[in-house]
């Protein structure tokens, strides 16, 4: 029974998920299933032994489990390997390689082995310890109490080996890449940037990620090329971490910084969250820049110099403490200037970002309230207010492209340039990008139990017609799609120039018009191919 369990569970883990999987990536998510369907079937064949069951029937058993496991294998294999490639067709990826087959099989096998042979240490040593215990406390007691120490053991090893040394590893690894950077990449000359002459800020706090940031901000004589107007240099505040915990001193330098820059007589602030390690979208902070002629201002700080997913695992409240300190400490400063003469308040941030960046506000009469726009690009499925918009969406929506109050304030849209909803987008417009088959954004643990609402529906753009719920499996597989390489512009977590488009109509400068909005998306290419 656990062999037959592990082989099917196998079996639906090659069915499709959001994004294809390469080999390697469809090896480990079977492997998974299978370790996790073997261990049922083994608690299930415990609880419904038959000792009448004799070794023939046993033999015959086992024999037909081979052979249909063989022949269903083969089946199942290149009937997956046809769904993946129709996938990769339709979200513009290249055809998987035919090795991708004896790589899920032989990787597939060898990790089952490895996760089966630890399992089987991990009873063996319950075993023994259950034994041991037995010559103090009665058989029933000793087993309870025996799988009790052994499952405590067990977490505090992997807390020690994981936690410890491995993340301990990680940790330093980040930190420097964190500190790495070009040597032949200067610091600014302009005082609009961070860094720059007169700046509370060194070029070397920055961080990576942060030096990046400054390092590609656009020339006035670049955006004035573009505009065929005269433009001025945009203001780019960024306040790197340096180690310290302290986010609420980190906003408040950026708000000084702010000061300095002369960014509050700007026509418009971005409040820009990051990622885990720092990183602000270009093309959302270009689009901008370019729109207004450079009349602008983006401020962000750093909150951790890890991945996102490293960030969030460790402590994903950091991230919402960033983007609710800085947006605080820039309004409360924006409340002191004369209400005639405000710059337009505006917040982004993208997939950690866009976590971080919702939890300044209550809702969206808040965010309507206190800002002039905002845009949330790829949105995780932690996100408090996506999930408070998506799940009270208006009857006949879709979760994957949801509809709010009739569109009122909150909009959805998979490309930016349609927003869906009723009647006149009010102003300030609050704006989500997200696509039907981004990982990040349907990576939800209630996965696990239940199905969502995303594969109840009709399908939204990119999910597969194959792709179906099954307890646990679609989760490993969600889970297996977040590495997924080579998606391109306009599918999972991949957004390109869509934050241009976004920007366009939800907070446009004056005279702005859709062939604008084209030649922008195209020179935001170009651009985005040059980058550090």
């Amino acid at each position: 029974m656990p062999a037959t369990f592990a082989l099917v569970a196998a079996w639906f883990a090659l069915t499709p998920s959001l994004l294809p999987r390469a080999g390697a990536v469809q090896a480990l998510v079977s492997a998974v299933a299978a370790i996790l369907g073997y261990g049922l079937g083994a608690f299930l064949g415990w609880l419904l032994h038959d000792p009448r069951i004799g070794e023939r029937t046993r033999r015959i058993a086992w024999k037909v489990f081979a052979v249909v496991g063989v022949i269903g294998s083969i089946i199942l294999l290149f009937v997956s390997r046809r769904w993946q490639q129709d996938q990769r067709a339709e979200v513009g990826m290249p055809s998987a390689s035919i090795w991708d087959i004896p790589i899920t099989v032989v990787l597939g096998l060898v990790l089952f082995a490895l996760l089966l042979m630890l399992c089987r240490a991990v009873r063996k040593f319950g075993r023994f310890l259950s034994r041991q215990i037995s010559r103090l406390l009665p058989p029933r007691v000793s087993i309870a109490v025996g799988s009790i120490a052994t499952v405590w053991i067990v977490v505090v090893l992997v807390n020690a080996v994981v936690v410890g040394q491995i993340g301990g590893t990680l940790d330093k690894l980040f930190l420097a890449i964190n500190d790495e950077f070009s040597t032949d990449v200067a610091a600014p000359e302009e005082s609009e940037l961070s860094a720059g002459p007169g700046s509370l800020v060194t070029w070397e706090s920055l961080g990576r990620q942060g030096r990046v940031f400054i390092a590609n901000a656009p020339t006035d004589d670049a955006i004035s090329e573009f505009t065929g107007e005269d433009a001025v240099q945009p203001i780019r505040v960024y306040v790197g971490s340096e180690g310290s915990s302290d986010l609420q001193a980190q906003a408040n330098t950026a708000v000084e910084e702010l000061v300095r820059t002369g960014a509050f007589n700007r026509a418009v602030i971005n409040v820009a969250t990051g990622t885990g390690r720092g990183w602000v979208n270009e093309n959302s902070a270009r689009a901008l820049e370019y729109m207004w002629g450079g009349n602008t201002a983006t401020v962000s700080i750093q909150y951790s110099y890890l991945p996102s997913w490293v960030s969030f695992l460790v402590d994903g409240a950091r991230a919402q403490d960033a983007g609710r300190s800085l947006f605080e400490a820039v309004y409360a400063y924006w409340l002191t200037l004369p209400e005639d003469s405000r710059p337009k308040l505006v917040v982004s941030g993208e997939s950690l970002g866009s976590f971080g960046g919702e939890a300044a506000f209550s809702g969206a009469q808040d965010i309507a309230s206190r800002t002039s726009g905002v845009l949330w690009v790829g949105p995780t499925a932690n996100n408090t207010l996506w999930n408070t918009f998506t799940t009270h969406r208006d009857s006949g929506s879709l979760a994957s492209l949801p509809v709010f109050e009739g569109g009122q304030t909150v909009r959805f849209s998979e490309s930016g340039d349609t927003w869906d909803g009723d009647g006149t987008w009010e102003e300030p417009r609050v704006g989500y990008l997200q696509h039907a088959n981004d990982p990040i954004t349907w990576l939800d643990f209630a996965t696990v139990y239940q199905r969502p609402d995303f594969l109840s529906e009709t399908r939204g753009t990119g999910v597969p017609d194959h792709m179906f719920w099954m307890p646990v499996i679609t989760m490993l597989q969600i889970g297996g799609d977040l590495v997924a390489p080579g998606v391109p512009d306009g599918q999972g977590h991949e957004f390109g120039q869509s934050p241009a488009r976004a920007w366009a109509q939800i907070l446009p400068s004056e005279g702005w018009t859709d062939s604008d909005t084209n030649r922008l998306v195209a020179q935001l290419a170009i651009l985005q191919d040059s980058d550090l």
